[in-house]
């Protein structure tokens, strides 16, 4: 169970407070209709940085989806360096209404953190993989290597990632978000064995994407 006051990411609370305070001083002022578009904006970033309670479901060896959103490509990798050969990935997509906590799809070891600055392609894009700013992270976990990578897209400003090389996370446990419309990729070894398709919507932290050996 959650300490949390409020269910509201920490990097949120400027987005906030910010336009919160300025409603209250237009209304001061006596300007209610800009103090009531600036109370909406407040509500709106509530929305956009709410941060929900999630129980990772007990699914021995399951991997679980590294954030909320709507499958967009489930495919074949080439060759990554870190997971193997003929290693798979499933691309999620976020949109601006979707929870943008990113959760580990495993419990392990973080062993590698990357970012790496580029483009602002529209998230849905195959190609924003490559080309968009993006931020890796490779786990180990028990007899399996696996990769998230989240991925700026056209309205992303800033990608936050919270743990370091050395950490070690639970299964479903938060470890960063990206601000505003993304997407989060996961490579996953070619041994484990996926269960979504494009089109599924998936709930980081809580939806099984697939099952290693």
């Amino acid at each position: 169970m959650s300490d949390r006051v409020l269910p509201i990411a920490a990097e949120g609370w400027g987005f906030i407070l910010v336009p919160l305070v300025l409603a209250g001083l237009v209304a001061w002022a006596g300007w209610m209709k800009a103090a009531l578009g600036l109370a909406v904006v407040a509500a709106f970033m509530a929305f956009f940085f709410r941060d929900p309670e999630r129980a990772a479901p007990s699914v021995p060896r399951a991997i679980l989806a590294p954030a909320d959103g709507k499958v967009t490509a489930v495919r074949a990798a080439l060759d990554d360096p870190f997971v193997g050969p003929a290693s798979q990935a499933v691309s999620i997509f976020l949109s601006p209404l979707d929870v943008h906590v990113n959760r580990s799809p495993l419990a392990g070891l973080v062993v590698g953190v990357e970012h790496r600055p580029g483009a602002k392609l529209a998230a849905y894009r195959a190609e924003a993989s490559e080309q968009n700013e993006r931020t890796t992270i490779a786990i180990q976990g028990d007899g399996a290597r696996v990769i998230v990578r989240q991925i700026a897209g056209v309205l992303a400003r800033r990608i936050v990632c919270r743990v370091q090389p050395g950490d070690r996370l639970a299964s479903g446990q938060r470890f960063g978000l990206i601000k505003f419309g993304s997407r989060t990729d996961l490579i996953v070894p070619a041994g484990a064995r996926l269960q979504v398709k494009v089109g599924d919507r998936v709930r980081g932290g809580e939806t099984v994407l697939g099952v290693l050996p």
